[in-house]
């Protein structure tokens, strides 16, 4: 990318957009194409194609989604499915169409198999049952994967899609009914000790792992991709390394400093048992993750404090 190349970021205010647009905006790029979800619904096949043959970005960073945690995939697989699936179709189609560069697709770890090998290597996609919680938006997801790398067969269309762990930060979802499991331990954690509360409650074992990402060292991994030679292929992007969620929940009450016990609600599911990236291909490039997982949730909780009451 040069610096003055027209670039359109699909959703710049959620997390993982806004942190895009930091990291653009600080390495001197100058020309972006913006548009929120109520001036240009994505899902829309209509006003889509009138946008891009309108602006005619030379890239795109898709990472326009529908998200949420355990929750809100089990209860809304529909919208999840629909929403996403919609919104990869209509942008990657009409960034080609209208002479696009290169495009980035944000997809995510749930697209592996629940029970797959760990570390999970970027070739066990489909070849296992999908974890049943996020099954529909997994399946969306591995659609925009599918037709990145079917474009590029057939036209030649370049695109790189990217896997990333759990992602936190700037930005995230705190509502406790759509949020991944570090926001919304955070928020607890926070209510609990302005409560004073002896004991906080958490879902589940806390036995699984999940693997944690400061949301702008993916920022950083996708524009490090973006101006790579690859021309299309497929990355994780993690730290490389996981956590109980026991031990997160007990990190963020360090943190944040609470010092009650914890519950468990055995009643809630604990979903996937372990995901563990491999990210040793995106390593092999040269890059690697700047913030380790302390220091972010330190980042996140004095962002949050800052902003709750918004």
């Amino acid at each position: 990318m040069e610096k003055n190349s027209k670039i359109y970021i699909a959703g710049h205010h959620g997390m993982v957009g806004s942190a895009i647009v930091r990291k653009l905006e600080s390495d001197g790029y100058t020309n972006f194409v913006f548009r929120t979800s109520t001036e240009l619904d994505l899902r829309d096949q209509h006003a889509t194609t009138d946008f891009f043959a309108t602006e005619k970005p030379e890239y795109v960073f898709l990472a326009a989604a529908k998200v949420g945690g355990i929750l809100a995939n089990k209860e809304q697989k529909g919208e999840y499915f629909y929403d996403n699936a919609m919104i990869e179709m209509n942008v990657i189609h009409n960034a080609y169409i209208n002479g696009a560069k290169k495009l980035l697709f944000l997809g995510s770890s749930c697209i592996y198999p629940r029970l797959a090998k760990q570390p999970i290597r970027e070739d066990y996609l489909m070849t296992g049952k999908l974890e049943e919680t996020n099954d529909a938006y997994a399946v969306a997801k591995i659609a925009g994967i599918q037709m990145c790398k079917s474009y590029y067969e057939q036209y030649g269309f370049q695109s790189i899609s990217v896997m990333p762990c759990n992602l936190f930060g700037p930005g995230d979802n705190f509502d406790p009914r759509s949020s991944h499991v570090l926001p919304a331990l955070l928020r607890k954690v926070v209510e609990a000790k302005e409560r004073g509360d002896q004991e906080i409650m958490m879902w589940g074992t806390g036995e699984p792992k999940r693997e944690f990402l400061y949301v702008d060292d993916v920022a950083d991994a996708c524009v490090f991709l973006m101006n790579s030679e690859i021309k299309n292929d497929i990355f994780n992007i993690g730290r490389g390394e996981d956590i109980k969620i026991r031990d997160l929940l007990l990190l963020i009450c360090e943190v944040v400093g609470y010092t009650g016990k914890i519950a468990h609600d055995l009643s809630k599911p604990d979903g996937t048992p372990r995901k563990l990236l491999d990210v040793d291909k995106i390593h092999s490039l040269g890059w690697t993750h700047k913030v380790d997982l302390q220091e972010g949730i330190e980042k996140m909780y004095t962002w949050y404090l800052s902003h709750k009451s918004d």
